[in-house]
């Protein structure tokens, strides 16, 4: 007789996986400005670290067009929670291990990014594989865990930050590198099949040529960087542009984010059925643009704030909303599929949150100006909407 497989195996580890993601992409944030005293790096050049590991990132996306599917799904995903736990350690020594500190730092980042690459190509379709109903909305639920992993990096390292000293985070580190080392396990024993039959996928060259795929591109650039911006620099933003302690900070703008962001897809999550994915993401999109001009342009600390942590509620559905319109339009898209998506909105991640940094330090540290200018993302991301409908309908 054969032994039923188990997927909510298959469903924890992935919902590990994007909290391993969620680890590496908000911690390293909330050290910003400890490693600019601890090792006199500038804003210009902390502004580097998201841009490498969104670089390394979007690398392996690329990568993975040609080779996540003669690997294995198995293989690329176990050495993703392998990777991302090497990188989170390695910044515990080898900034103190080599002559330049900087130098040190961004080697562990392309560790832990490249781990966190494999993991967003990977895991959706890893679970759009899983025989589950209501795609859409598990879909979104999956990527929920993504904000309830940054939400409990942001309140767990505030909180150890407070108990213990910002000046003891290579112990923190090493703690929240406990977590992909255990979903390597979770990993190798779980079911995993394949998203399209072998031989029945498009080709790359057929998605390329496809209309519809390049207009879901442009949607995961800008909801890549609509997203990733405010998350990157939300710590210090709140922080240094708005004069609050660094725990207030911590908590109520990237921790409001994260949590507003949960929210959001887990709400869509449970209501998927109900709602039209297009018309709730054009919402978003502009709800967004208000909110990065409110964060940008309010003199009052609470109303920026306010800005910040809406912007999770607005940001919320544009990532996982565009994969699910692109499963649905383009089903035999297969693994390249995700990775081209990954790919694109890895890409808005890494340019937008770097030109917020350089254009902050051009404007004398002033983090307001370069966020100003990150507005111009959900703005497109709406238009862009308004095209698709009518090119869908």
């Amino acid at each position: 007789m054969t032994k039923q497989k188990n997927y909510k195996k298959t469903l924890v580890a992935c919902y590990l996986g994007f909290v391993t993601q969620a680890i590496s992409a908000n911690f390293a944030p909330l050290l910003f400005l400890t490693f600019k005293s601890t090792y006199g790096i500038t804003l210009e050049k902390i502004a580097m670290i998201p841009l490498v590991f969104y670089l390394a990132q979007l690398l392996i996306d690329l990568a993975a067009t040609k080779f996540a599917d003669k690997i294995g799904y198995r293989t690329c995903v176990v050495a993703s929670q392998v990777l991302s736990a090497v990188g989170l350690i390695s910044m515990t020594f080898l900034p103190e291990l080599l002559p330049i500190p900087f130098v040190g730092i961004l080697i562990s980042v392309v560790f832990y990014a490249i781990g966190s690459g494999l993991i967003e190509v990977l895991v959706s379709p890893i679970v759009e594989a899983c025989p589950f109903e209501n795609k859409d909305g598990m879909m979104s639920l999956l990527h929920s865990f993504y904000c309830w992993g940054a939400l409990g990096v942001i309140l767990g390292s505030t909180l150890f930050f407070v108990a213990f000293g910002v000046e003891n985070w290579k112990i923190l580190t090493i703690i929240w590198a406990l977590i992909p080392l255990f979903n390597t396990f979770n990993f190798i024993n779980c079911p995993i099949e394949r998203l399209v039959e072998e031989g029945k996928s498009m080709t790359i060259g057929q998605l390329l040529r496809l209309p519809l795929f390049w207009l879901i591109i442009i949607l995961m650039v800008c909801a890549g960087a609509s997203e990733a911006t405010m998350a990157q620099w939300a710590s210090a933003f709140t922080e240094s542009a708005l004069g609050v302690s660094k725990t207030v900070g911590d908590l109520a703008g990237p921790g409001l984010f994260a949590m507003f962001m949960g929210i959001s897809r887990m709400l869509y999550g449970k209501f998927s059925e109900k709602l039209n994915l297009n018309n709730i993401m054009l919402i978003c999109g502009v709800m967004c643009a208000g909110c990065y001009l409110l964060a940008s342009l309010s003199s009052s600390p609470i109303l920026g704030l306010a800005g910040c942590a809406l912007c999770g509620l607005a940001v919320g559905m544009m990532w996982p909303g565009s994969i699910s319109i692109s499963s649905q339009k383009c089903p035999r898209g297969g693994t390249a599929m995700f990775a081209f998506l990954a790919l694109a909105g890895d890409l808005g991640a890494m340019v937008s949150p770097s030109m917020v940094g350089g254009l902050s330090e051009m404007a004398g540290g002033n983090l307001k100006t370069g966020l100003l200018f990150a507005t111009v993302f959900p703005v497109v991301l709406a238009f862009e909407l308004l095209i698709l409908k009518k090119k869908v309908h």
